[in-house]
C-alpha cells in the first residue's frame, strides 16, 4: 500500500499478475535452457559432430551468437537483462570447453 501511494494523475500503478507470471516464466525457462549448454557441448563432442578444437577456435563467433540469443530471450530492451543472460551463458561455454579438456575429448 505504501508504494501504491506514490501514484499520480500522470503515473498510475498497474498491478498485473499475468505480466509478472509471464516475465518470471520466461526467465526461468531461458535460464534453464542456458544451463544445459555444457551438456550439449559434451554430447556434440562425444557424438563427433563438433570437436573441442572447434569450440576453442570459434570463441568470437560464440560470443556473437550468445549476445544475439541473450538479446532475443530477454523480454526488455535494456542491456542489464541482456548481460544477466549472456554473462552466465558465456561462462558456461567456457566451462564446457574445460569439461571437454578434463574428459580428454578432442
Amino acid at each position: 500500500k505504501f508504494l501504491l501511494g506514490f501514484g499520480s494523475v500522470d503515473l498510475q500503478p498497474v498491478i498485473s499478475v499475468g505480466r509478472f507470471v509471464n516475465f518470471t516464466t520466461l526467465f526461468i525457462l531461458a535460464f534453464g535452457v542456458i544451463f544445459e549448454l555444457p551438456v550439449f557441448m559434451v554430447f556434440m563432442a562425444k557424438v563427433g559432430v563438433l570437436s573441442r578444437g572447434f569450440y576453442e577456435q570459434n570463441r568470437r563467433y560464440a560470443l556473437l551468437v550468445i549476445a544475439i540469443i541473450a538479446a532475443l530471450l530477454t523480454p526488455t530492451p535494456d542491456v542489464v537483462n541482456m548481460l544477466l543472460m549472456g554473462g552466465p551463458l558465456y561462462l558456461l561455454y567456457e566451462a564446457g570447453i574445460i569439461i571437454l579438456r578434463m574428459m580428454r575429448i578432442k
